[in-house]
């Protein structure tokens, strides 16, 4: 049976498969570590939570105000074509 040297596989040949594997628990436990991290850096105090609410609510408001505008602007607009539909209409029957 060939040697991995003689396969050309020299990595491996450099590191035995205990350490590699002691490597990749390690590199395991890193990565699950750095994902538990964030959840609890997540937790805030009930002022931060206050604070953060009234910012969303305020912008939530903006946001409406700002799409009720636009809808008035489309109604007057809508209003004043059928107005001026109207006015024409009338103007041709007048005759």
């Amino acid at each position: 049976m060939p040697t991995h040297t003689e396969l050309g596989c020299n990595i491996l040949a450099v590191f035995p498969y205990g350490e590699t594997m002691k490597r990749a628990a390690l590199f395991l436990a890193l990565i699950t570590l750095a994902t538990v991290m964030p959840i609890q850096a997540q937790r805030i105090s009930p002022e931060q939570n206050q604070r953060q609410s009234q910012k969303e609510i305020k912008h939530q408001q903006k946001f409406l105000n700002k799409a009720n505008k636009k809808q008035r602007k489309a109604q007057k607009k809508y209003a004043k074509q059928q107005r001026k539909a109207t006015k024409k209409a009338n103007r041709r029957y007048k005759k």
